[in-house]
């Protein structure tokens, strides 16, 4: 008997969501466009029954996620926001180089938008690759105001099918306040077979030893680890792809001979998730929209709070496969898409293993071709103009603040560039959370992380920092001048003062 019943078919269909956006090749006349326009009108939004919680919160044009938006690159793209949302409200364009008084951060790129108010953003989306869009004021972002947004380069190859998949995650606002207060009681939610700290999966046991049957993550040494409260962490009311929750997802019907390319979005205010499709492996080519220097093959894909992942499959053969976020309750599988063939239409789904036990896990180790750090007490990186090292911290039970270098938000320590500097920051995560970092207006690469130098560095915009590791990231200062903020992705550390500034400053 498999690990967890089966829903049957008629509800699968019955009032199932567009939880998915099938990607054809852009038209000549769209391609050709100079400009593309959109609009996006953000105000209250009553999450429908196919995500499987009742919850009012906020939309971008009456839908969660919001409208896909989608350009070639060498587009000019103009967006008209138009806030009627009951408070003040931005737009961020996350993982663009763009001008900074276009970056869509309040009181410092722009000044925010009134309720009732307009703010015309444009701009010519930089680079190309799977970007995202959302609200960098407050809560916003959890309550729905979120999007995808596909800068198309015409000269990348296409797969037979391209799908985009929007993972994110229904708030119980009474814990998220908790959660940002620090008094929260809800439990970390981390699926099976993962070490301590969350980062790669234990090595297969005996089966006498019972790891597959276990239902909570596992230590170093394999043995059960009871769900923690942290504090900070947060209660969730459902887990979703793209506004629904399964069994109400759309199927994705594919067939035999076809090449899949999943385009995959992270949209959770704080969770990272661990992706696996049954009867699968995944060949993942791009972090965050940037193309990896070598593609690399996995049994499941680790991704972080605002990270987006391109991971492609081939359909080999007919049937029905679950493509899963797994979590700690391996009974909630709500964020979920069936893939089938079309003469699969009354099979029984494979589903993925509940426990990451033994799987190749994807990690920047694995993608970078980790190595232990050179000794000799040299820089195994290069020169470097500006070098910075970021102590993040706080996060105590009962104490809100989440800190860099002891401060929080606007007091932390700034970090002074000037044009054409290589830079390098080095993260230390003393704490017992993961941290997503982001860093706004730039791709940097990630050389270092867990204390592994990456022989193949990653071009990211955002990265998991691990609880109790570094990472370390190089970037030339080479964007447009102005104040681009480094913050925490996860909304209870960003909120709670966990942000600083990267600035540009004039001057030889």
């Amino acid at each position: 008997m498999q690990r967890r019943g089966f829903l049957g078919n008629s509800l699968i269909f019955a009032g199932a969501a567009l939880s998915w956006a099938v990607l054809p090749p852009m038209s000549a006349q769209a391609a050709d466009r100079d400009l593309v326009e959109v609009t996006l009108d953000a105000r209250p939004y009553r999450y429908p029954a196919v995500s499987g919680a009742r919850f009012t919160g906020l939309a971008y044009n009456g839908r969660v996620p919001g409208p896909l938006l989608r350009v070639r690159y060498g587009q000019r793209f103009r967006a008209r926001f138009i806030n009627n949302t009951g408070g003040l409200s931005t737009v961020h364009w996350h993982g663009m180089i763009l001008p900074n008084d276009m970056d869509g951060v309040p009181y410092v790129t722009q000044a925010p938008v009134p309720d009732g108010g307009q703010f015309i953003y444009t701009f010519k989306p930089d680079p190309p690759g799977f970007r995202w869009y959302h609200s960098h004021v407050g809560d916003q972002e959890a309550l729905g105001l979120f999007g995808a947004f596909l800068v198309e380069d015409p000269r990348a190859p296409r797969a037979d099918l391209e799908v985009v998949l929007i993972l994110h995650d229904i708030p119980d606002l009474r814990s998220l306040w908790a959660a940002i207060a620090g008094t929260s009681t809800a439990p970390m939610d981390a699926p099976p077979g993962l070490s301590s700290n969350a980062m790669r999966a234990l090595p297969a046991m005996d089966p006498m030893g019972g790891m597959s049957s276990m239902s909570s993550p596992m230590d170093a040494m394999g043995r059960a680890m009871k769900p923690m409260p942290m504090g900070d962490a947060v209660r969730y009311l459902s887990h979703c792809v793209s506004g629904a929750a399964y069994p109400r997802t759309r199927p994705l019907i594919v067939k035999v001979g076809q090449t899949v390319r999943l385009r995959i979005l992270n949209a959770s205010p704080t969770l990272t998730h661990y992706v696996r499709l049954a009867g699968h492996r995944l060949r993942v080519t791009h972090s965050d929209g940037n193309p990896m220097p070598r593609a690399v093959t996995v049994d499941a894909l680790r991704i972080g709070v605002a990270e987006r992942y391109d991971a492609w499959f081939e359909v080999t053969r007919p049937g029905a496969w679950l493509l899963e976020s797994l979590m700690a309750d391996v009974r909630d599988y709500r964020q979920s898409v069936l893939i089938r063939t079309a003469d699969a239409a009354d099979h029984r789904p494979e589903m993925p293993p509940a426990s990451l036990a033994g799987a190749q896990l994807f990690s920047y180790g694995l993608a970078g071709a980790g190595e232990p750090m050179p000794g000799g007490g040299h820089d195994p990186f290069g020169p470097a103009t500006v070098r910075k090292t970021l102590l993040l911290g706080g996060g105590k039970p009962g104490h809100r603040h989440w800190t860099i270098d002891g401060k929080i938000w606007p007091d932390t320590p700034k970090i002074d560039v000037r044009s054409g500097d290589m830079v390098q920051i080095h993260f230390n995560n003393p704490t017992d959370m993961d941290h997503p970092m982001h860093l706004h207006g730039h791709v940097f690469e990630l050389v270092e992380a867990s204390g592994q130098r990456l022989r193949y560095p990653l071009p990211k915009d955002t990265t998991l920092v691990p609880a109790g590791s570094t990472a370390t990231w190089r970037f030339l200062a080479n964007s447009p001048p102005g104040r681009w903020v480094l913050h925490c992705h996860n909304v209870v550390h960003v909120m709670d003062g966990m942000m600083t500034e990267v600035d540009y400053v004039r001057g030889a």
